[in-house]
């Protein structure tokens, strides 16, 4: 009898070594793989059971949390959801997140290491912290002069500090409510799907995901090339520009939307914004230069994140000389987002010295407590001090004596540079106009702001000057906001609202 007890108290030993074994492998190597799976709701209820942390603007929540009563006890609100849905993007039980809601998630959710009081806080007891807030750069005034600006018109605004690199304002329009999509059911999905089937495409972030052929307001690049490789010694003095001008190696003549074209100088093209010049000078700098100057300001790279992901502009590695003329008018291959447009413009009034965009101010645990700051963004050159001076020069004759004189405003220096891009077969598309420019308060030693605008159902003729009509009027409503907010900080007035 003892013998039949010992055997089975053997047995049952196995048993339970062989369940503890069990038990540790499921542990060890499977508790990832059974996390992911679709089929276990624990890690989505935990996701959605404690309120998420606040994207802010100007130190105001432009976001919130409400209590479900359901198993996903809660879900994301929006304050101003279509004006700022280009900065935070959605969070949502159905569809994820995207922008800054998936950029920042794990402060945001309460997972990320910066939150926990202990360093491995949270992998030794698997728990979360409640969610920390994403504070921006971006100024409310700002955002809002854009919106209202674009009127609903297809287009997007970039604005940055040149002198940090900060991201004053991100509009896309037409615009969503990503409050729409932040719960379950049929009504979301029903959002979701009128959404994505809009021919206007009010989800797609134009600011920084879509990219246009920038027209001629990628004439300052090729500037700022001749200047650098002194293909151009003397911006004033004539060029040897024929005019027609035959692309070279074809028989295609590149005509002008301007008059007084021929030979016309650097600074006069520039103004006027002559085709033939600046086409001409990108050939005579040559295909390796001109890929150099524009990676300086940013094209071809695709890992810029701000933190959210930026589309890549596009500037041709390998082109035949014809070629290299369109693109160096911002024709052919070249592409360019919003945001990289106001790159060009703020390396020129920092004086040469490009920052790195930047959309997070601080983040911060849920009781205020920094655990992260941002800081300036990091410094390149695009050019040299001495050619941003000159384009300063030349920027600020296109506002007052050239195409951009929409942008002008009364006691300050505004540089800009229009421009339309063609597009569509045969070029049969109503062209995108294009302004960018940036501006200085008096008396300032730096820049208040570079601002990048373009309007994709603008109104326009093709004469350069449709982007003076239809995007310069928006620069110049986000530089007066700028400049108002730049008055504010330098008299000791920092405050600011998320939105009106």
């Amino acid at each position: 009898m003892i013998r039949h007890i010992r055997r089975a108290a053997a047995f049952c030993l196995l048993l339970l070594v062989a369940l503890l074994v069990n038990a540790a492998r499921v542990q060890l190597f499977e508790a990832d793989e059974l996390d992911d799976n679709p089929a276990n709701r624990r890690g989505t209820i935990a996701r959605y059971d404690q309120p998420r942390g606040d994207i802010l603007v100007g130190g105001r929540p432009v976001t919130g949390s409400e209590e479900t009563g359901e198993q996903l006890s809660f879900e994301r609100t929006y304050l101003h959801g279509p004006l700022y849905a280009p900065v935070t993007g959605y969070a949502s039980q159905t569809y994820g997140t995207t922008l800054l809601e998936n950029a920042e998630d794990g402060v945001l959710s309460g997972t990320d290491s910066l939150l926990a009081p202990l360093p491995f806080w949270n992998e030794f007891t698997r728990s979360r912290q409640p969610g920390g807030d994403v504070a921006t750069t971006v100024e409310a005034s700002m955002q809002q002069a854009a919106y209202e600006g674009l009127g609903g018109r297809r287009g997007a605004v970039a604005a940055l500090d040149p002198s940090t690199g900060a991201v004053l304002a991100l509009v896309s329009t037409p615009s969503y409510d990503p409050e729409r999509l932040s719960g379950t059911g049929s009504a979301v999905t029903d959002a979701w799907a009128r959404l994505n089937a809009s021919t206007t495409m009010p989800m797609l972030n134009r600011a920084i995901r879509q990219t246009y052929p920038p027209g001629s307001t990628f004439k300052i690049v090729t500037a700022a090339a001749a200047l650098d490789t002194r293909t151009v010694t003397d911006a004033d003095a004539p060029t040897d520009t024929p005019s027609p001008y035959v692309l070279p190696g074809t028989r295609t003549t590149l005509p002008n939307e301007a008059k007084g074209c021929e030979e016309a100088s650097l600074a006069d093209a520039v103004r006027v914004s002559c085709n033939t010049v600046m086409a001409h000078l990108g050939v005579e700098v040559g295909l390796e230069g001109m890929v150099e100057a524009a990676e300086k300001f940013g094209f071809n790279d695709a890992g810029l994140r701000i933190p959210s992901g930026v589309a890549r502009s596009n500037f041709d590695t390998d082109m035949s000389d014809d070629q290299l003329a369109l693109s160096s008018i911002g024709q052919f291959n070249t592409t360019a987002t919003p945001l990289q447009m106001a790159m060009v413009a703020s390396a020129v009034a920092n004086g040469g010295d490009l920052r790195r965009p930047h959309l997070v101010d601080r983040v911060t645990t849920d009781d205020g407590d920094t655990v992260r700051q941002e800081g300036a963004g990091a410094s390149s050159w695009a050019m040299s001090p001495s050619t941003a001076v000159q384009l300063q020069r030349m920027m600020v004759e296109v506002v007052e004596n050239g195409t951009g004189s929409n942008a002008a405003i009364d006691g300050v220096t505004v540089g800009g540079k229009t421009g339309t891009a063609q597009h569509g077969v045969d070029n049969s598309g109503l062209p995108y106009a294009w302004f960018i420019s940036w501006a200085r308060s008096p008396g300032s030693g730096r820049p208040a702001v570079a601002v990048a605008v373009v309007v994709e159902d603008a109104s326009a003729d093709r004469a350069d000057i449709s982007g003076g009509g239809s995007a310069a009027p928006i620069a110049r409503a986000v530089m007066e906001a700028a400049l108002e907010k730049d008055a504010d900080r330098r008299n000791g007035d920092g405050g600011g609202a998320a939105g009106r």
